[in-house]
């Protein structure tokens, strides 16, 4: 019996602002309304912790009132066909809330701390002490059992992107590259698929504009729910 085929699905902003979770970069954005290196940088944290602390907490609000799309439901169901890795940018949990089994969080997890002084690079960036807080709040005080602030897991704007190698494995493993609400503007994510092999078509699925040229693209150009319906119905 033949394996399955290997999709591997990076994924961005895109894919849950039709859930109603804001981008960050389009005009309207969460960086429109609040600077990045204030409110999610390694120097705002040391700086003001209880500031960054309360940021995320109105993100897990957000996210505890959203569903997942139908885009995050057409991901999940690909694993019914395909192995599938799914690698995203986004912090929310809704490809595992859509069914999605494997979920690689380059930036981390909105609904995830830890102690503010583990998961660096003095312990190899071990998740050991890694905690699901799902939507609860967390405040300056909230310690963990060895003493330290719990902090957000989440990679800060100034930090190393620990899963970056693996990202890079599942795609130059995969037959098939499949992007999804994200306009390859962020870096490291962005450059993720020219990793992959040079056999591997690779569709990227954005309503904007591209700003990267590269005849490998083979570019949908709708948001992600009339994107996702299209590339399974037509390309698959």
């Amino acid at each position: 019996m033949a394996s399955k085929k290997r999709i591997a699905v990076l994924t961005g902003a895109g894919v849950s602002a039709e859930s109603g979770l804001s981008t960050y970069r389009d005009n309207g954005g969460l960086w429109d309304n609040y600077d990045p290196m204030e409110v999610a940088s390694a120097e705002a944290w040391a700086r003001n912790p209880g500031l960054v602390l309360n940021f995320y907490n109105m993100q897990r609000t957000k996210l505890r009132d959203v569903k997942p799309n139908e885009a995050h439901r057409l991901i999940a169901a690909l694993e019914e066909r395909f192995t599938v890795d799914v690698i995203t940018q986004n912090v929310d949990n809704l490809h595992e809330r859509a069914g999605s089994t494997h979920v690689v969080h380059l930036h981390g997890e909105v609904t995830k701390i830890r102690p503010e002084n583990t998961c660096n690079e003095f312990d190899g960036f071990s998740e050991k002490y890694v905690v699901d807080c799902g939507y609860s709040p967390v405040v300056l005080g909230d310690l963990a059992p060895n003493g330290a602030q719990y902090r957000p897991h989440i990679v800060f704007f100034g930090e190393a992107v620990p899963k970056m190698e693996r990202a890079i494995d599942l795609v130059a493993a995969a037959d098939i590259v499949l992007i999804v609400g994200t306009s390859l503007q962020v870096y490291p994510a962005a450059g993720l698929y020219r990793y992959s092999n040079p056999s591997a078509p690779v569709w990227i699925i954005d309503p904007g504009e591209l700003t990267v040229r590269d005849p490998r693209l083979r570019h949908i150009r709708k948001v992600a729910t009339e994107g996702m319906r299209e590339f399974v119905n037509e390309y698959l």
